[in-house]
């Protein structure tokens, strides 16, 4: 069980962080937790954060024994993120609630 809550969470957090690492590599200022309009440099870093965490809890998640219901969990969580961001994305006044 905690194999797969592992895997889902990992793929939000790694899902999250592609976002981020392209608008910083841009140089495009992007929303992050700290700021409506965070620099690029800030968002680089935020990237970063969410592949270290995200990594992690692949390797907490032991991907070499994964089975079939763990990789649809992995997909699952990556495919909910993405759907989320990009519903959240099309509000030109998205905010965080702290914002």
């Amino acid at each position: 069980m905690v194999q797969l809550i592992f895997a889902f969470l990992a793929a939000m957090f790694l899902f999250n962080a592609i976002p981020h690492l392209v608008q910083g590599i841009c140089g495009i200022k992007h929303m992050t937790p700290f700021s409506v309009l965070s620099s690029p440099a800030v968002n680089v870093i935020w990237a970063w954060l969410n592949l270290l965490a995200g990594g992690w809890l692949l390797k907490l998640s032991q991907p070499g024994s994964w089975t079939a219901r763990t990789w649809g969990l992995f997909c699952a969580g990556g495919f909910i993120i993405s759907i989320y961001l990009a519903i959240f994305w099309t509000n030109p006044d998205a905010r965080l609630p702290w914002h």
